[in-house]
């Protein structure tokens, strides 16, 4: 059986913390034991441990941007010694075959490969242009030779990465998956979601963002739109499921001001993070994801996808892969209104466009992003390199 410890950098459910949890549940444990760190409590250990795999919380030595001052980077020093302190008990224990670092965030699994000579797998699901000195210094940890491989979620982020021979020859790109075999909910649960959850006055059209609020995600650019739509069509609402990251939460006050700006509180709603996102993706009837910079996958465009439901989204990273032009939604211009009005007066003005883009979406997902192609392709993988 191969040992594999798993590093992760957050313990909510949102895009990396689900695909992680994915692999992990359907990972055949006859063949892998996956133990995990993860840095605190939180929905994700619960799914996991519910799972029956063992998770431990410890320092995972988090890059970030206020890491370079000299409290932090003290603090930064003496999170390795406990981090070392634990992950030595659990490798005299386990006598791990790899380390699996998921996310580019996550320092303490290179540098543990590192200083014991295992092998080291980074599964990088970012594209980070600014600042730059981040860039040029993952660029650098990606070519160590003790960073022995490199998985990639999409052909964008690996294009975006492989500046140069030494990265270049590490890595695949391994497409993230979702479960295909979700239950549809009844049409009462549908009525339910959208009248006491979306607040619903009528048979209203409703167009959903579904994700973290952040500078570049696209909310403010999407209310911009709305809210010309809204001056010359009545049967809209826009729904925001989601939250700010933690110490961010100006980019939803933000946008909250500027929905009382432009009088949209009956029109627009936002919703914490939502443990049934799977229900709500099946109560709303557009799903837009109008990011203003490249997004390294697109978890939510599957995601949506397979709930039957067309996508706007901007034409850039890895959503350029996931979405087919005119067939499961509209691929628009990033960081244009206009776009986003024009794609969406189309889906809002036909019935039939929004079946019709949904029910091909949902054929592409479960040919192209299952969660068994998904599993399949990184247990072929820890055949080989293990």
């Amino acid at each position: 059986m191969k040992k594999i410890l798993f590093i992760h950098q957050s313990a909510e459910l949102y895009g990396s913390d689900k695909t992680l949890l994915l692999l992990l549940k359907n990972i055949d444990k006859s063949k892998y034991k996956p133990i995990v760190i993860l840095p605190f409590d939180g929905p994700l250990k619960d799914a996991l441990e519910s799972e029956k795999i063992e998770v431990v919380i410890a320092p995972v030595l988090k890059l970030y941007r206020k890491l370079f001052t000299p409290k932090n980077i003290f603090g930064f020093f003496g999170d390795i010694n406990k981090a070392f302190k634990i992950i030595n008990e659990l490798h005299s224990k386990h006598q791990f075959d790899l380390i699996y670092s998921n996310t580019l965030a996550v320092l303490l699994g290179i540098i543990y490969a590192w200083k014991n000579n295992i092998k080291h797998l980074w599964h990088v699901h970012e594209i980070i242009e600014k600042p730059k000195v981040f860039n040029k210094g993952f660029k650098k940890l990606l070519a160590l030779k003790s960073n022995s491989f490199i998985v990639y979620n999409s052909k964008a982020t690996q294009l975006f990465w492989e500046t140069n021979s030494k990265i270049s020859k590490k890595g695949l790109v391994i497409w993230n998956g979702i479960d295909v075999n979700i239950t549809e909910i009844s049409a009462s649960e549908v009525l339910e979601i959208r009248t006491n959850k979306f607040l619903l006055q009528s048979n209203e059209i409703v167009i959903a963002l579904v994700g973290r609020i952040s500078r570049w995600k696209g909310q403010m650019i999407l209310l911009e739109a709305f809210n010309k739509l809204a001056q010359k069509t009545e049967n809209i609402k826009l729904i925001f499921v989601g939250a700010p990251p933690p110490n961010q939460e100006n980019f939803q006050y933000d946008l909250e001001d500027r929905i009382k700006t432009y009088h949209l509180e009956s029109k627009v709603l936002i919703l914490p993070f939502q443990n049934d996102i799977h229900k709500i993706w099946q109560a709303i009837d557009i799903a837009v994801v109008p990011s203003t910079e490249p997004e390294p996958f697109g978890m939510v465009a599957i995601e949506a996808m397979m709930a039957k439901k067309p996508i706007v989204a901007s034409n850039h990273g890895g959503l350029k892969e996931i979405i087919l032009q005119n067939e499961t939604g509209f691929l628009v211009t990033p960081n244009r209104e206009q776009g986003l009005i024009s794609a969406l007066e189309k889906l809002i003005q036909s019935e039939l466009l929004r079946k019709q883009m949904g029910e091909n979406g949902q054929q592409r997902v479960i040919k192209e992003f299952s969660v068994a192609h998904y599993v399949s392709s990184f247990e072929n993988f820890f055949d080989k390199n293990c």
